[in-house]
C-alpha cells in the first residue's frame, strides 16, 4: 500500500505538478481509502518528504540499469544517450517539481537537498566511468561536469516544448568535444574497454539513422 502511495504521487507530480498534487487525489490515484492513506502519511508534507526518498532510489535504479544495458562499444555518443534520457524522464520532471517547491519551503528542502546531492555524486561517478575518463587529468572533471550540466539543462528545456531534434544534434556535437579532449588529455584513456574505444559515428550519418 506505501508503495502505491508513493508511485502514485509520482505520478501527480508529472501530470500535475506540485501545487495540483493533495493527499486526496494521492488516495484516489492509488485506490487506497482515505483513512489508510492517512495512517501511512498523515500530511502531504510526510507524503512528499517520502516520495523524494522514493525518487532517489528509482533514478539509482534506472541509471544503472540503462547502464547495465548500454550496448558494447556504443561509444561516447551513446553515454550521452542514457544521460538524455534519464533527464527528460518522468521520474526527472517529478524530481524537477520538488526542486521548485522545495526552494521556498525550508523543511521540504531539508529532504530534498542531500538527496539530490547523492543522486549527483552517483551520476557523476556513473558518468565517469562510462566515459572511461580520468579525473586526475586536469581538466577532466570539469569536463564531466560540463556534460552533466549540459544534459540536465536540455532536460530542463524539454519540459516547456519537445526539443529533442535541437538535443540530439547538441549531444551529436558534445561527443565529438568530449572525445577530442579526452583522446588529447595525456594518461591511460587507451584502455580497449573504454566507452570511446569505437570511434562516434558523424552526426549526419547518425541522424539518418534515426
Amino acid at each position: 500500500m506505501r508503495a502505491r502511495l508513493l508511485e502514485a504521487t509520482v505520478e501527480l507530480l508529472v501530470e500535475r505538478g506540485f501545487a495540483g498534487t493533495s493527499t486526496t487525489l494521492v488516495s484516489e490515484r492509488a485506490g487506497v481509502s482515505r483513512g489508510a492513506q492517512l495512517h501511512h502519511f498523515p500530511t502531504k508534507n510526510d507524503l512528499v518528504v517520502a516520495a523524494v526518498e522514493h525518487l532517489t532510489a528509482v533514478r539509482g535504479a534506472e541509471l544503472e540499469a540503462a547502464a547495465a544495458a548500454l550496448p558494447s562499444g556504443g561509444g561516447t555518443r551513446a553515454v550521452l544517450t542514457l544521460l538524455g534520457d534519464h533527464f527528460t524522464s518522468p521520474v526527472f520532471t517529478a524530481a524537477l517539481e520538488l526542486w521548485v517547491a522545495a526552494r521556498t519551503d525550508p523543511a521540504l528542502m531539508e529532504a530534498v537537498a542531500p538527496l539530490e546531492q547523492k543522486v549527483g555524486r552517483e551520476v557523476h561517478r556513473l558518468t565517469v566511468e562510462l566515459l572511461g575518463a580520468d579525473e586526475s587529468v586536469p581538466g577532466v572533471r570539469e569536463l564531466v561536469q560540463a556534460t552533466l550540466d549540459l544534459v540536465r539543462g536540455l532536460g530542463l528545456a524539454n519540459t516547456i516544448t519537445d526539443d529533442r531534434r535541437r538535443r540530439e544534434r547538441i549531444l551529436d556535437r558534445w561527443a565529438q568535444v568530449i572525445d577530442l579532449t579526452l583522446d588529447a588529455a595525456p594518461g591511460p584513456l587507451s584502455d580497449p574497454t573504454d566507452a570511446r574505444a569505437t570511434p562516434a559515428t558523424p552526426a549526419t550519418s547518425r541522424e539518418t539513422t534515426r
